[in-house]
This record gives C-alpha cells, sequence and structure tokens, in this order.
C-alpha cells in the first residue's frame, strides 16, 4: 500500500501542477481575447453542455470522495479521496467561470448529454442513456446512501466500485467534449480530463483488486 501512495502522491502533485498550468493558460487565453469582439460559445453550443454536465457529474464525484475519506482510515484511499475531491473542484470553478464568462446560464431546459449527439457513434450511441433521468456514471440515491453507512474496508469498495464507473462515463464525457468543443480552451480542459480519469481507473482497479 505504501507504493501505491506515493504512486498517488505523485500523481496529486502533477495533476495540481497541471491544474495551475491550465488556469495560467486560461487566464491568458482570456486576457489575450479582451477587446478582440471574438464571439463567445452559444447555449447550445457542445463548449456549454459539456461545461454544465460535467459540472453536475464532477459534484457528485466530490460529494463521494468527501464521503469515504470520513469513513475510512486507509491512507490510500484518503489521499485518493483527497485528490480527486479538490482536482474536480477546481474543474467545476473553471466551468461555472467559463459560463459566466460567456454571458450563459449554469442551467439549461435542454436534456442533460444532447450536446453529444454529434458523438454519440463514437461514444457510446444508445447506451449513453439512462432512463432514471440520470448521467451515465452517476450513483443513485440508494448508493450514495449505502457509502453513507458503510465504513472501513467495505466503504472503501463501495467508494472504489462507484468511483471507478463515475469515471468510465466522465471519461467519455470530457473525450466528447475534447472533440465537440469549438474553443481551444474547453478542448485541452476536456482532453486533460479524460486522461486523469482513464489513469485513475486503473490504479482504482488495482486498489478494488487488493481489498480483502
Amino acid at each position: 500500500m505504501t507504493l501505491h501512495l506515493e504512486t498517488w502522491q505523485k500523481r496529486a502533485l502533477i495533476a495540481l501542477a497541471g491544474a495551475l498550468v491550465l488556469s495560467l493558460f486560461v487566464l491568458a487565453f482570456v486576457a489575450g481575447r479582451v477587446g478582440t469582439g471574438v464571439e463567445h460559445p452559444a447555449a447550445n453550443s457542445a463548449d456549454a453542455g459539456f461545461a454544465r454536465d460535467m459540472q453536475i457529474h464532477h459534484t457528485q464525484a466530490v460529494e463521494m470522495s468527501r464521503l469515504v475519506r470520513d469513513r475510512t482510515d486507509d491512507e490510500v484511499v484518503r489521499v485518493i479521496a483527497y485528490d480527486i475531491a479538490m482536482t474536480q473542484q477546481h474543474q467545476i470553478g473553471q466551468m461555472y467561470a467559463w459560463l459566466q464568462e460567456w454571458g450563459l446560464p449554469q442551467s439549461s431546459s435542454a436534456p442533460n448529454m444532447a450536446w453529444m449527439e454529434g458523438a454519440m457513434d463514437h461514444h457510446g450511441g444508445d447506451s449513453m442513456l439512462r432512463d432514471d433521468g440520470l448521467m451515465p456514471g452517476m450513483a443513485t440515491d440508494a448508493q450514495m446512501q449505502e457509502l453513507a453507512d458503510a465504513s472501513g474496508a467495505e466503504a472503501e469498495r463501495i467508494f472504489l466500485t462507484l468511483m471507478i464507473t463515475h469515471h468510465e462515463a466522465g471519461a467519455v464525457m470530457a473525450q466528447a467534449g475534447a472533440e465537440l468543443a469549438e474553443e481551444s480552451r474547453v478542448k485541452v480542459a476536456a482532453g486533460k480530463m479524460a486522461e486523469a480519469q482513464v489513469a485513475e481507473i486503473t490504479a482504482m482497479e488495482d486498489m478494488l483488486d487488493e481489498l480483502p
């Protein structure tokens, strides 16, 4: 477990450094566009849809991470949870700021993930949609309550299982965002999200296999 902790700590430092670089890139990009009169993404654009839906998706991941941190003494799981919570909370702030800058509302009457229609064939087609109204990968209220009621190894198993599923769907959404977005900063951010979540899935799968 020590090796896992060291590996995840290195990953956390790299992720935080990447977030800082991305923030500086965004600031520079915004500064360069001030006064240029370039039009912002429309309310029904992939950029806006991605920013709205990924905020919702990330918010649940942050909640799950905070829940498990209070329910386990395993240092590796706690580091993973802290990393996910901090990274995704930072990204939520970025996406919220984009929509504010573009003069767009944070929510929309359009169905979740409707902006992904142009990428459906590449990213799962009808399997991207759920009958319960939740986006793919999202835990149900019952599953969130199960995590809240658990502790120790049981909480770790529930968290890792739910977060792997959550990340798998999040990575697909991020890949679609990188493909369909018009703004380069959105493409860059979405691509980095997809890469990070795919790597974290592998790490969490290894940890899940090692649980007693």
